[in-house]
Formats: structure tokens, C-alpha cells, sequence
């Protein structure tokens, strides 16, 4: 398995049959070299979106009209998105499971909002959620953009994740401290890969207060590009 971090929440996750590219924002994002952008979807086979925010969605229906791949997501922007531009999806809602070949997807709960830019403002996008991706034995828990939750213990008890992906960037998701938190109190991770900071001065630059709090897990601060083996 390898996990490679695209900036921000972004990321290309190679599992069993599978290269999934979740919440790709690659175009305008100042973390992502744009020169690298055909490596960086080189062989997707599908998108997940966990939310209808730009810097989360802005290049899904571009990257699944040029690899002729579906865009997997909540079912309300999945059906907006198909009848508005005529994209391969599949829409699916919270406690709900996809084979995407030998790899499952389930979609879990998220505290956070979602919309699209709209001509006079924001447009409901369905609600926000997070990812359970299962495969080669191992399962990952991508949060996309949240706060903690108790539903975070369901999550736990249900699917056992060994590998956390967290928002941690603070202002409007958690910070790395609410992070550790989440991590400590819920979830038994032997990985966790913080994401959705660094990109903004107003969004936290270290995960040292992450390191630090969470001395038996293997933090791993992700850098654009470089794939973390698992």
C-alpha cells in the first residue's frame, strides 16, 4: 500500500487493485506542483469526494472526464453533478459500502458543512462525510473535513482502522490538539497522517503538538509527492 499526499486533504492511495485519488484539489492549490500533475493521477481508477468545497472537489469532474473514471461521493452532489455535467459517479450516503474492485469504501459521518460556489453564493452540496477504505488486510479511516465526534467510537468498534487520516489544521476543522484527541480517545491507529494544514498561514504549519501528544503512534508528517509505504 502507499499512501502519497497531493497538499492540503488531497491524496493518491494505492491499494490492492485499486488507485484511488480522494479529494483531489490540484489546480490552484499552493502546496501542489502543477508540473507533476499527470504523475500525480497517473492510473487512477477512482475519485472519492468527501465534501462539495473547492479545495476538495474543484478537480474531480475535470480528473474523471480525462481518465473516463467514476466520482464516488454523497449521493445528493453525485446525482446534481451526473444530470449538470454527465459524469460517471456513484452516489452513496453515510453507513453506506462500494466495492471499488477488492477495495471497500464506506461512507462515515463528518462534522463540517458542504456546498458549491453558486452565481449568487453557496449551493447545498449533501452532507459532509469521511471514509473507511478497506483492503490488503488494512483499514483506513479518512476523516475529511471534521470536528471530534462520538460517532468516532462507532467508528472504532465497526471497522477498526489501523491508519488515520485526520484533518488537523485547526480554523475549520480540528486542530492538531482536538486531533490527538480524537486519536487518543477513539481510535487504536498504529498510523496517522495528518492533512489540511500547511496550506494557509491561518491553518496550523507542524504537527509537532501531535507528535508529542500521541508517543505510540507513528505520526507521519506527509510531504507532497512522497509515497509513505505501509
Amino acid at each position: 500500500m502507499k499512501i502519497i499526499w497531493l497538499g492540503h486533504a488531497g491524496f493518491r492511495i494505492e491499494i490492492g487493485d485499486q488507485i484511488l485519488l480522494v479529494d483531489p484539489w490540484l489546480a490552484g492549490n499552493p502546496m501542489f506542483p502543477e508540473e507533476r500533475r499527470a504523475e500525480a493521477i497517473a492510473g487512477a481508477t477512482a475519485i472519492l469526494v468527501s465534501h462539495g468545497h473547492g479545495d476538495h472537489s474543484a478537480d474531480a469532474l475535470t480528473i474523471s472526464k480525462e481518465l473516463s473514471i467514476p466520482v464516488a461521493g454523497i449521493y445528493d452532489l453525485m446525482s446534481w453533478w451526473q444530470g449538470k455535467h454527465g459524469t460517471g459517479v456513484i452516489g452513496f450516503n453515510k453507513g453506506g459500502t462500494i466495492a471499488l474492485g477488492d477495495v471497500s469504501v464506506t461512507m462515515v459521518n463528518a462534522a463540517h458543512s458542504s456546498s458549491v460556489a453558486g452565481d449568487d453564493g453557496p449551493v447545498y452540496a449533501g452532507h459532509e462525510s469521511g471514509f473507511m477504505i478497506a483492503g490488503e488486510g488494512r483499514t483506513i479511516y479518512f476523516s475529511g473535513d471534521t470536528d471530534v465526534m462520538a460517532d468516532m467510537a462507532v467508528f472504532q468498534d465497526l471497522h477498526t482502522p489501523d491508519i488515520g487520516i485526520l484533518s488537523a489544521g485547526g480554523h475549520f476543522t480540528m486542530d492538531m490538539k482536538r486531533a490527538a484527541y480524537a486519536a487518543h480517545k477513539f481510535f487504536d491507529f498504529k498510523t496517522l497522517i495528518p492533512c489540511h494544514y500547511r496550506t494557509f498561514p491561518l491553518l496550523e504549519q507542524s504537527a509537532e503538538a501531535l507528535v508529542a501528544a500521541l508517543p505510540e503512534v507513528e505520526v507521519i508528517e506527509p510531504e507532497v509527492l512522497e509515497a509513505i509505504s505501509l
